[in-house]
């Protein structure tokens, strides 16, 4: 196996562009398994004029290895072997963003948004440090395994920026092509990407702050232009609260950024998802009231004691005999051959 500079042993090949092809190298000197991009000459280009195109490249790849960002390939180094610079990174595994959309066809528009917004702001801190991207494409992006999204392809040079209007207009145009829907709410962020006018576009900040929020399930501000409407996420709100409680139902989004309105907290329940909107929490249905039930209970009380009294007061009053089981006064007429209790003739009372 050919080994590059003394240090890289080529593997095989990840891909192969215009500009020069991608290897995946062992580096001997530790053990890691880097990727290594040598330069190639375009077909036509005078010979005397290759040594200037790659030192053009070289000075390009030096001016990428200032960039630390997450979603930027990390340069390690740059090497030269037969006169062309070698360009050493990263190895990111996983598949490009042109590989996974051939195979799986367009992405979902919330996932598109977050490819988007990491994309924009791998290009965002690649012009801060001085190294705007010739136009990104769907083999720059590469969806890493470890969840990454990390944007390839700085080889250009700083003579050759087109600007950042540009630069968003070809993110615009990615996102154009990896979108399924352009329907809902990203398809606005796109528009506005794709805008050329001064009055239509947007800026890198705010563009990458509503595909966020696209991607989060959010509403957009409403301010016009990529902001100008709330997303499907929000439309049913109303319709998934019940009574004064309003909670949020399983399975729905947090909501994200601001809107019209205070909104939910996305970790509140029922209760603080009402109170949130200015109303007080709901009352628990079922709950007894001390004071009304305490109020039935003295009035059954005394109509029971009631009843006690006047049934004594009945057994105790005239007429009440003793021999009256019960209390209760016989009302049969003595007469004659009527006997008593003890067997005596009873004797008729005058």
């Amino acid at each position: 196996m050919t080994v590059i500079a003394g240090r890289y042993r080529l593997l095989d090949v990840l891909a192969e562009g215009a500009t020069g092809t991608v290897w995946r190298a062992l580096d001997e000197t530790d053990g890691h398994e880097v990727a290594l991009k040598d330069s190639r000459v375009p077909p036509g280009l005078p010979a005397d004029e290759a040594p200037l195109l790659h030192a053009r490249r070289e000075r390009a790849a030096r001016a990428a290895a200032r960039v630390s960002h997450p979603s930027v390939a990390r340069v390690l180094g740059v090497v030269t072997e037969d006169g062309r610079p070698w360009v050493v990174t990263e190895l990111v595994r996983g598949l490009t963003l042109a590989e996974t959309l051939e195979a799986g066809g367009p992405l979902p528009a919330r996932e598109a948004a977050h490819v988007g917004a990491e994309v924009l702001a791998g290009l965002r801190a690649a012009r801060e440090a001085g190294v705007p991207h010739p136009g990104v494409r769907a083999e720059h992006v590469l969806l890493g395994n470890d969840g990454r999204v990390v944007v390839t392809g700085f080889g250009g040079a700083p003579e050759d920026d087109a600007g950042p209007a540009a630069e968003l207009r070809s993110l615009g145009a990615l996102l154009e092509t990896a979108a399924d829907d352009r329907s809902g709410p990203l398809g606005a962020v796109i528009d506005a990407l794709l805008a050329e006018g001064p009055e239509e576009a947007v800026t890198a900040d705010r563009a990458e702050r509503e595909l966020r929020r696209v991607a989060g399930g959010g509403a957009r501000t409403p301010a016009g232009g990529a902001g100008a409407d709330g997303d499907g996420s929000r439309k049913d709100a109303g319709s998934s609260r019940k009574g004064t409680g309003g909670s949020r139902r399983d399975g729905d989004a947090p909501r994200t950024g601001p809107g019209p309105g205070p909104r939910p907290s996305a970790h509140g329940d029922g209760e603080n998802t009402a109170s949130a909107h200015g109303a007080p929490p709901a009352r628990k249905r079922g709950a007894p009231r001390r004071v009304p039930v305490l109020v039935a209970g003295i009035v059954g009380a005394l109509l029971i004691v009631g009843a006690l009294v006047y049934h004594v007061v009945r057994d105790d009053g005239p007429g009440a005999g003793p021999g009256a089981p019960g209390g209760v006064t016989s009302t049969v007429p003595a007469g004659p051959g009527a006997t008593g209790a003890d067997g005596v003739p009873a004797t008729p009372r005058s």
